[in-house]
């Protein structure tokens, strides 16, 4: 039986990655917290905020509260559920999650911060969730020929805009961070960043106002949990060492430990995302060291039907003194 870790753990990004890693982080981890971005511009989403003035997306932080759900069979899936596509319904295509997150900010007069501390009682979390930011922010980047591309959406696929490297992402207009998140962050014993995309998921964290200060100020060991798949448009061509110096220069300061998948995959599935032109993600392990202290490689991915972070591996990497 795995050893329970008595540690103040605080997970920052967002993403399908990100929430994997949660729902096996909450077996083990007695205080988790998980910031949330607040970035995504698309889905249920978008449209609560263009049909109903939402101020905020909340697709990522219903997926937090989902994955740290204890009650997830039940509660779980019903937060999950998505309204089928309908030719007239005003509410086909959205989350009930997202719906029941709006209508429980409308009990609490407007505050977010009460309607995820509803949510958490009735999922019954094991941990919190905790929005990066309540400012209205938009995700932008700049490609390398001046181009300017605005919302996370329009980044994210690679269709919506010129397929040329990102030079740099920056939030119009700035944001600043919860007090719940720099206080986790300041007091965290570990904090994670990722798994999830770079530019659309981790960065955006780290781009709200006292974020990177609080995470400098923190004397917990940082750790980042590298890709183990290129992204088209965002990170073609990236080694595991560009994405860490991505990292370092939105952070200001480096990591103390990296995670990186040196595992392989089956043909099958390789060709099957170079057809989309992603690939794995190169573990250069000699430019690692050279700037992280630590570099922890082994097999942490899934080689089954899609290629993901397998977060229990990511786990026992990270805290290898743990019996599955």
């Amino acid at each position: 039986m795995r050893r329970e870790i008595n540690e103040r753990v605080v997970s920052i990004g967002g993403g399908t990655g990100s929430f994997t890693m949660l729902s096996e982080l909450k077996k083990v981890v007695s205080g988790l917290w998980a910031i949330v971005t607040m970035m995504d511009s698309g889905g249920s989403s978008r449209r609560l905020i263009d049909e109903f003035g939402h101020p905020l997306p909340l697709g990522d932080l219903r997926q937090a509260l989902v994955a740290l759900s204890r009650s997830r069979k039940l509660w779980g899936g019903i937060f999950s559920y998505r309204f089928p596509d309908s030719q007239n319904g005003s509410i086909g295509g959205h989350s009930l999650g997202n719906l029941v997150l709006h209508a429980l900010q409308d009990l609490n007069g407007g505050d977010l911060l009460g309607a995820l501390d509803d949510a958490e009682e009735i999922l019954n979390t094991a941990g919190h969730v905790i929005p990066v930011t309540l400012d209205e922010a938009m995700l932008c980047a700049e490609l390398s020929d001046g181009t300017i591309v605005r919302g996370e959406t329009s980044i994210d696929i690679p269709g919506d805009r010129p397929v040329l490297p990102i030079k740099r992402v920056f939030l119009e207009p700035g944001a600043t961070a919860t007090a719940r998140a720099r206080k986790a962050l300041e007091r965290a014993d570990k904090i994670l960043i990722g798994p999830g995309d770079l530019y659309t998921s981790i960065i955006p964290c780290l781009l709200v106002d006292d974020v990177a200060e609080a995470i400098r100020s923190c004397d917990g060991e940082l750790i980042y949990i590298c890709n183990v798949m290129t992204k088209h448009g965002e990170t073609d061509g990236y080694a595991a060492s560009d994405y860490v110096r991505e990292i370092h220069r939105y952070l200001g300061r480096r990591v103390d430990t990296v995670v990186v998948n040196n595992g392989e995959f089956p043909t099958s599935l390789i060709e099957r995302y170079a057809a989309e032109q992603a690939f794995p993600v190169r573990p250069d392990l000699d430019l690692l060291r050279t700037l992280v202290p630590r570099v922890l490689a082994a097999p942490v991915a899934t080689t089954e039907r899609l290629i993901r972070h397998d977060a229990e591996r990511v786990i026992t990497t990270i805290w290898p003194d743990l019996i599955a």
